[in-house]
């Protein structure tokens, strides 16, 4: 059983791949002083090493990995190409590594370092999963092909020959596998607020969400 330190601000953001949850999540953290996780990029990471180290990948090597975990390691900007991200979609509905991401995470949430107000999480299960009593819920949202755009334009800064359409097909793909598995779907619960950023700045999407949080933490 995982002791929760109490007293602090638990903000769950769930979302589809590349509609600025993460950009939104970081701001958030920030300004309010909380721990922040791209729960989704333990995964990536987790495939990352997979095809690094094809020949030692077991559980054993995952549980060891997760153990030390280290939040720069999900910083790299590899984590991002479209190889890793296809191969964390397979790894995310392997059950038994579930069990050792979802610990990470949950301890994570509910026991951020004392010099932390609370913790921000974004991801595809962290409203109903993993923090399912935080204290504020968002969904954030935007068109597919403004997801695309986004993400075309993060690879862009990898490598060159990225593909807009390669992108997008990837997009679809990873919305239907995230959407339709079996374990933790990504889906929005009823008490979760609704943003879309498609039409939004990233000052403008703060702004909304930093009004709601203010009216919630402030009430």
């Amino acid at each position: 059983m995982i002791k929760k330190r109490k007293n602090i601000l638990k903000i769950a953001i769930d979302s589809p791949a590349a509609a600025g949850a993460g950009t939104l999540a970081k701001a958030i953290a920030k300004h309010y002083n909380l721990i922040y996780l791209d729960t989704g990029k333990i995964y990536r990471y987790i495939a990352y090493l997979k095809l690094k180290n094809p020949n030692n990948f077991n559980y054993k090597f995952i549980k060891n990995k997760i153990k030390l975990l280290n939040i720069k390691d999900l910083s790299k900007k590899t984590l991002l190409s479209d190889k890793v991200g296809t191969s964390a979609s397979i790894i995310s509905k392997n059950k038994n590594i579930r069990k050792l991401v979802h610990s990470f995470q949950i301890n994570f949430a509910y026991n951020p370092p004392k010099k932390y107000k609370g913790s921000c999480l974004d991801g595809r299960d962290i409203t109903y999963n993993i923090i399912p009593d935080a204290d504020i819920k968002f969904y954030i949202t935007a068109n597919i092909k403004t997801r695309a755009l986004r993400r075309y334009k993060e690879l862009k800064e990898i490598k060159k020959n990225t593909n807009y359409n390669e992108v997008l097909k990837s997009i679809k793909k990873r919305d239907k596998s995230d959407k339709n598995r079996k374990i933790a779907p990504l889906k929005k619960t009823k008490d979760s607020l609704l943003i879309n950023t498609t039409n939004l700045t990233k000052s403008a999407c703060f702004l909304k969400i930093k009004k709601i949080i203010d009216r919630k933490i402030n009430y």
